[in-house]
């Protein structure tokens, strides 16, 4: 089958099975090309909600799948791929921030979407990267622990002096991976462009930059700009998406090697099985009790109710 009559037959196949398919920005073109929903992971799972789709196939990571079932207890969530974790939401468990909960009581705990169902539920808030700073402000709480990505709390810790933020070593190995010497050379190989920037990456790349915003955030800057020239700071994927989407403007990834490879493990026969395989059990099904998913759900309720 070649990938255009591949992709026909999951287009036939979700209308019949009636799925609606969310695929994260950083999934290949030809993933995102037959989904219905294209995204960040939070934006992903509030599309969910208002589709009257029965089933939910998710191309993205763990964490993302177990959000959008969150939000839709009462449809059926599948992830394509069973193996895309991501290292980031799977580096502080429960127990250890449990730990820190007692050791200072005061504190309020920010998780970044990026983390498990598990770990959600001994946090009081959650944040993503486009409304972290927003969120962090509007608390009255001026004692906080951010969690668990470092760069991300560096970026809004900068920018709210007044508050006392706690951070812990932990974030995203792809975005940290970005160094500023690769920027500067990137800067100086494309002395027109722009460098736009996710704040998972360290604070001295950060530093470097034009416009420094989530995934989406990064892609609406790009698209709406009346400038012609990018350097993109984030996975190598948006390059590619955004010289799709303006073929007359230049994009650059900062460096070739940012590739994520847990969301690169979805595939698109990895979708079309899923597909085939939902009524049979041979498709991984995203299955959370109903006390976890109240439980872990409140940090995301709380941050909707600020404004997330």
């Amino acid at each position: 089958m070649t990938v255009r009559e591949l992709q026909d037959e999951i287009v036939r196949l979700k209308k019949e099975t009636n799925t609606a398919i969310l695929a994260h920005s950083y999934q290949a073109r030809e993933i995102v090309e037959i989904a219905d929903f294209t995204g960040d992971s939070y934006k992903l799972s509030v599309d969910a909600t208002k589709t009257d789709a029965d089933n939910i196939l998710f191309c993205g990571v763990h964490f993302m799948a177990e959000t959008a079932k969150m939000l839709s207890p009462q449809k059926r969530v599948f992830l394509a791929n069973k193996n895309a974790g991501c290292p980031m939401a799977e580096q502080m468990d429960r127990e250890m921030i449990s730990q820190l909960r007692e050791m200072e009581p005061d504190r309020t705990v920010v998780a970044y979407i990026n983390t498990t169902a598990s770990l959600k539920t001994v946090c009081d808030v959650c944040v993503t990267s486009s409304s972290a700073l927003r969120i962090v402000k509007a608390l009255d709480s001026d004692k906080l622990l951010f969690i668990p990505d470092c760069n991300l709390g560096s970026w809004v810790k900068a920018q709210c002096p007044e508050k006392d933020i706690k951070l812990l070593h932990g974030g995203c190995p792809t975005h940290a991976a970005i160094t500023a010497k690769e920027v500067k050379k990137a800067k100086e190989e494309h002395p027109d462009a722009l460098f736009l920037v996710h704040p998972e990456c360290v604070p001295a790349v950060v530093e470097l930059a034009d416009y420094v915003g989530s995934t989406s955030g990064i892609m609406d800057f790009a698209k709406k700009s009346d400038h012609k020239e990018f350097i993109i700071g984030t996975e190598t994927s948006i390059s590619e998406h955004l010289q799709y989407d303006c073929p007359d403007k230049k994009f650059w990834p900062v460096t070739k090697d940012i590739v994520c490879r847990n969301m690169k493990l979805t595939t698109l026969p990895d979708v079309y099985n899923t597909l085939k395989g939902m009524d049979s059990g041979d498709a991984f099904e995203i299955l959370m009790s109903d006390e976890l998913i109240a439980s872990a759900r409140k940090c995301i309720d709380e941050m909707i109710r600020l404004g997330g």
